[in-house]
């Protein structure tokens, strides 16, 4: 049954809300997840500053448990891990983030747990980091605020512009007042796409299996029959946790390099558009100077973009300084760690490189100067591995992708190539800046997500392990599936002239966070109430302070939103140590935004209770 458990306990009982003229200022935030807990951590660092004492009431709402939320929660299994090393995850800020809140350090996950920084720690344990900080968020908000957590899902928001909102509450049959609403919601259920649902409904017809996009620790597989063969579309992160779940989570274990199977196991048959695994974490540290980032893509040429008149087109405009930054990340590194590999001096180079107009130029300096092409960065290469690439029969593949994923983790683990994680710190740079410009569409996230954000080595070794023992079989790129026949069938021009069958298919990746289609109520009657959504579905936000914009583009004044389902999302789930963290500097911006509000709103209250003495105006508040 839902309930409603009080953090800090408050005079007002659960089911009854504070009356409309209430001296004690309220804040509902809808998901109590790893951004509402950054959330009130930054409200708590900032109150010293702009909270002016007066009582306020912070609601989390919420089914799951505050801090760990339904991703990270305890409930699950631990062969789920995270896909960063425990020492590239924290929930604090350091002196790189740039927002104007102090800065409040703490405990990176391996120096709270105590593990070795390598760990790929497992989401369990990730969830009692994020209740520890949590409590310790929670426990350093002033006296005069009560937190409290409702254990129920928020079904909508409603209230004028000028005055304090509501939040209607599964189960209750009163709203909680609210004078102001952030939303922190993470990754959400979504209604079936045409696509999918054509295939559900083919399923359904004709007694087959078909699994939509989801969290994979939600899904049911119970479905999947040992020994048959099972259809998978999508080779990211869900898949690596849906393979972990069928093979050891039946009962096959690793050995070294081998798998021995359970029997339990069905076979995998994965594909996707590029048609091979997202590429490997790097496994070494960084050496040495960092590149002087951001070079051709920083906040002039963002601030050039947003000024142009009639707006800007990713692919034409966005997409050419985006390669030539990488190329510079990429280039500074290899010219000024492994010199011996390049054929000009590093000062001539640049000048040459920041001279070219375009990427024909580059590449073509590139040729003249590094001679061998593994040392060249080919982000079209790197991108779709398998354009163009045939082979004659389907086995011939399955020990060419092999090849080819072994051939990807040397490499990833090897420091002689560092320009690699060079141009990883450059995509994270590059993330930094594109935030700022909003809606820029899914392709620049999808291949941040493939380059940078892949599983541990361990995990593409037991996919090896996998693919040698027959348990997982390689399908190819633009992988194609039909429903017919009474089966699904799989093919794809990597291998001409091949299919599977199978009576099972699993759409393995999270779904799309679209308000338009999203499952969540609250998202849903915002969406029919006219918010201000981008082509992709994302909600829009002020790029200042988070707050929700109309499809004029006008901001709420009473309504934010933080997440991945906003055009202001981030990269990642958390944020790496000492790259400046562009979720910390939104939670920052936010919770300024907020406490300001509140400061103000709670001087015309007392205004109105003792006569006509003028409120402390914004300007002196800030």
């Amino acid at each position: 049954m839902p309930s409603d458990t009080f953090v800090v306990t408050a005079p007002a009982a659960p089911d009854t809300p504070e009356p409309a003229d209430s001296p004690r200022r309220s804040l509902v935030i809808v998901g109590a997840g790893p951004r509402a807990t950054g959330l009130i951590e930054r409200i708590a660092a900032n109150a010293p500053e702009l909270h002016d004492g007066s009582g306020l009431d912070l609601h989390l709402v919420d089914p799951h448990a505050p801090g760990a939320g339904r991703v990270w929660r305890a409930a699950q299994s631990p062969l789920l891990w995270m896909n960063s090393h425990a020492e590239d995850v924290t929930m604090f800020t350091d002196e790189t983030v740039d927002m104007a809140g102090p800065v409040r350090p703490g405990p990176t996950l391996h120096e709270w747990a105590g593990i070795d920084g390598r760990t790929f720690a497992d989401r369990q344990l990730q969830g009692a980091y994020l209740r520890w900080v949590h409590e310790q968020a929670v426990a350093a908000l002033p006296p005069s605020v009560c937190v409290h957590h409702h254990q129920r899902r928020a079904l909508r928001v409603s209230g004028p512009r000028e005055g304090r909102q509501q939040v209607w509450l599964e189960g209750r049959t009163r709203p909680l007042l609210a004078d102001l609403v952030v939303l922190t919601l993470g990754h959400l259920d979504a209604e079936l796409d045409d696509e999918q649902r054509e295939l559900a409904a083919y399923a359904r017809s004709h007694g087959l299996v078909h699994l939509p996009p989801d969290f994979t620790a939600d899904s049911d597989l119970s479905a999947l029959a040992p020994g048959e063969p099972v259809l998978v579309r999508g080779f990211g992160l869900a898949f690596v946790d849906l393979m972990a779940l069928l093979t050891e989570g039946r009962g096959g274990c690793h050995d070294g390099d081998t798998y021995i199977p359970s029997g339990r196991e069905p076979v995998l048959y994965v594909g996707s558009r590029r048609g091979v695994p997202y590429h490997s974490k790097i496994g070494y540290d960084w050496t040495g100077g960092r590149p002087p980032l951001p070079r051709f893509l920083g906040p002039a040429q963002i601030d050039g973009l947003l000024a142009r008149p009639g707006g800007f087109d990713f692919r034409r405009d966005v997409w050419p300084l985006v390669e030539k930054e990488l190329g510079f990340a990429h280039y500074h590194r290899l010219f000024t760690v492994h010199p011996e590999r390049t054929a000009m001096s590093w000062a001539d180079f640049e000048e040459k490189y920041a001279a070219a107009e375009d990427a024909s130029e580059r590449e073509t300096l590139a040729v003249s100067a590094v001679p061998d092409p593994r040392d060249r960065l080919d982000l079209a290469a790197l991108d779709r591995p398998l354009a163009g690439v045939r082979y004659a029969t389907h086995e011939e593949f399955q020990e060419g992708l092999r090849e080819y994923v072994e051939s990807d983790l040397r490499r990833r683990h090897d420091p002689a190539f560092s320009a690699d994680l060079s141009v990883f710190l450059g995509l994270l740079s590059v993330y930094g800046q594109l935030v700022r410009l909003g809606d820029i569409g899914g392709r620049w996230h999808g291949f941040f997500s493939y380059l940078a954000s892949g599983p541990p080595g361990p995990r593409l070794r037991q996919l090896l392990a996998l693919s040698r023992a027959g348990v997982l079989r390689f399908v190819g790129a633009d992988m194609e599936v039909r429903a017919e026949d009474g089966v699904f069938r799989a093919s794809s021009p990597t291998v001409p002239g091949h299919s599977v069958e199978a009576r099972a298919l699993v759409e393995a990746r999270l779904p799309e966070p679209t308000v338009r289609r999203t499952r969540d109520p609250l998202l849903r009657a915002l969406h029919a109430e006219g918010v201000g959504e981008t082509p992709d579905g994302l909600l829009r936000v002020d790029r200042a302070d988070g707050r929700l914009l109309d499809r004029s583009g006008r901001p709420h004044p009473r309504r934010f939103a933080l997440g991945p389902h906003t055009d202001g999302r981030t990269p990642g789930a958390f944020t790496r140590p000492r790259t400046g963290g562009p979720a910390f500097r939104q939670n920052d911006a936010t919770a300024r935004a907020a406490l300001l509000f509140l400061a103000e709103s709670a001087g015309h209250a007392v205004a109105a209770a003792s006569g006509p003495k003028s409120p402390t105006p914004l300007s002196e508040v800030l």
